[in-house]
C-alpha cells in the first residue's frame, strides 16, 4: 500500500499538526520523517491545546501507531517532557509510540555547541532555535553521531564521552562566553535516556516495508516547511534536514515508487520565524493585525512570527519540488475584515519580470508584483460547510487553484479539529 505524505509548503508553522490529527482516523501508522524538537506541532480539541515537538501528531488516537523515523533527531530530555505531558490524558504511549534505531540523539553538548556557534556569528546569525539540531545533523553527516540503537550497546557511554569531549573542545574554539554545568546537564540527559528505553526500538525501514505488505495505511508527517529545506530552501537561513517529499524516502526508508498522495499545507498568508529573506513581508499595521489575529508566535520558541501576503511564486515552487497532489489552506479566518487582499504573483528580479523562484530572493534583488482581491467580512470560525463561504473567499480559493493547478481539498477556519471544512 502506498505511503501518503503531509508537509508544509512555506517557512513552517502552516498547521501540519492539526491536519495530521484530522486525518489520522484514516491511517494505521503516522510516521515523522525529519526534524527535531525545533518543530512545534499544535493540536487543539476538547478545549485543550497540545504542542508536540518530537512525537507524531497521531498520538491522541487510540488505534494509530506513531513512528519516529530515522531522519528525526531526538533530544531525550525533551521527549521525556512530552511523555510526561501525555500522562494526564491517559495516553498509552508505550504501546503507540515506536522509534527507529537509526534516529540520531541530541546530546547536551550539541545544544551548547549550537549556542556557541550562533553567538560567534554575531549579526550574521541565522536565527537558530538553539535546540542542538544543526550540530546533531553535522555529526550525522560527519559520521560521529550517536544513534538510538547505540544505547542498546554495552560501550555506548564510552562513545558518548568521546563525542562530548570533542564538543567541549569545539565550544572553546568559538571563543565566546557560554556558561554551563555539563555535569548537571548530563544527569538530566542520562535519566531521560532511561525513559527512552521504556519505548520499543525498531528497524523502521523493515517495519514500514512489512506494514505496506500487510496493507496498512501510512501517513508520513513532515516538520518545518519546504522553504526551510537544506537543499531547496532559502539557504543559509534553513533547517538542517530535507523537509520536502524526498526527505520522507530517506527519513523513513520508503522507496520513491511507494509514495501516494502528497498533501501540501499552506497559510492563506505567509509567515516566517527568525532571519532570512521574505519578499512579501509587511512592516505596517496590516502585518501587525495579521500577527495579532493569527496569534503568530512560535509554538516552541515563543518568538513572534514575521507576517506578509501570500507569495504565490514561492508556493508554486514548493508544489513543484514536492509533487503536491492535494492542497489544504489554513487560517483563512485570520484574513476576515481586511480592506483588500494582496497576492504576489510574480517578482521583478534585476529588472526582469519572472514567475519562478530565483537563486537569491534577498530584498535588494526582488520586488514583489501583486494582484489585489476583495476581502470577506464574515467570521469564518463558526462555519461548518462550504455552502456558507462568502463569495470573496470562494473567488480567492478558485484563483489559487487555477494558478497552482492543484485542488484545495481542505479549508481550515480555526485552530480546533472541528473547524476543518472539506471541499
Amino acid at each position: 500500500m502506498a505511503v501518503d505524505l503531509l508537509l508544509g509548503l512555506q517557512w513552517g508553522d502552516e498547521g501540519k499538526g492539526k491536519i495530521v490529527d484530522v486525518l489520522t482516523s484514516n491511517y494505521d501508522i503516522i510516521a515523522r520523517f525529519q526534524g527535531g524538537p525545533n518543530a512545534g506541532h499544535t493540536l487543539e480539541f476538547d478545549g485543550i491545546k497540545h504542542v508536540l515537538r518530537t512525537i507524531p501528531s497521531g498520538i491522541f488516537h487510540d488505534k494509530a501507531i506513531n513512528v519516529i523515523g530515522n531522519g528525526v533527531v531526538i533530544d531525550p530530555v525533551v521527549l521525556a517532557q512530552e511523555l510526561d505531558g501525555l500522562k494526564q490524558f491517559n495516553i498509552n504511549y508505550v504501546e503507540r509510540l515506536i522509534i527507529s534505531r537509526k534516529a540520531h540523539i541530541i546530546c547536551p553538548t550539541h545544544r551548547l555547541l549550537d549556542a556557541a556557534s550562533e553567538a560567534a556569528k554575531g549579526k550574521a546569525k541565522i536565527g537558530s532555535t538553539l535546540k542542538g539540531i544543526g550540530p546533531t545533523y553535522m555529526d550525522k553527516t560527519g559520521r560521529n553521531g550517536i544513534r538510538v540503537g547505540d544505547i542498546e550497546l554495552d560501550n555506548w557511554k564510552e562513545k558518548y564521552r568521546a563525542l562530548a569531549d570533542k564538543h567541549e573542545d569545539l565550544i572553546g574554539f568559538h571563543n565566546v562566553d557560554i556558561q554551563y554545568d555539563l555535569k548537571e546537564l548530563e544527569e538530566e540527559f542520562f535519566t531521560a535516556i532511561e525513559r527512552l528505553k521504556e519505548l520499543t526500538f525498531i528497524d523502521s525501514e523493515e517495519y514500514l516495508h512489512q506494514a505496506q505488505k500487510q496493507g496498512k495505511s501510512i501517513l508520513a508527517e513532515g516538520a518545518q516547511g519546504s522553504l526551510l529545506d537544506i537543499d531547496f530552501g532559502t539557504y543559509p537561513f534553513v533547517t538542517s534536514s530535507n523537509t520536502t517529499a524526498a526527505g520522507a524516502c530517506t527519513g523513513l526508508g520508503v522507496a520513491p515508487n511507494r509514495i501516494g498522495e502528497v498533501f501540501g499545507i499552506f497559510k492563506a498568508y505567509t509567515t516566517r520565524v527568525g532571519s532570512g529573506p521574505f519578499p512579501t513581508e509587511l512592516f505596517d499595521e496590516t502585518g501587525e493585525k495579521m500577527a495579532k489575529v493569527g496569534h503568530e508566535f512560535g509554538a516552541v520558541t515563543g518568538r513572534p512570527r514575521r507576517c506578509g501576503w501570500l507569495d504565490l511564486v514561492a508556493l508554486k515552487y514548493a508544489c513543484q519540488v514536492n509533487g503536491v497532489t492535494q492542497l489544504m489552506m489554513m487560517k483563512g479566518d485570520v484574513l476576515s475584515g481586511f480592506d483588500a487582499l494582496q497576492v504576489c504573483t510574480a517578482y521583478k528580479y534585476k529588472g526582469e519580470t519572472i514567475e519562478h523562484l530565483p537563486y537569491n530572493i534577498e530584498a535588494e534583488n526582488i520586488t514583489p508584483i501583486y494582484s489585489e482581491f476583495a476581502c470577506w467580512e464574515d467570521d469564518l470560525t463558526q462555519m461548518t460547510s462550504v455552502d456558507q463561504f462568502p463569495k470573496e473567499l470562494n473567488a480567492y480559493i478558485e484563483f489559487l487553484e487555477k494558478e497552482l493547478e492543484i485542488p484545495i481539498k481542505i479549508v481550515s477556519v480555526g485552530p480546533d479539529r472541528k473547524q476543518t471544512i472539506h471541499r
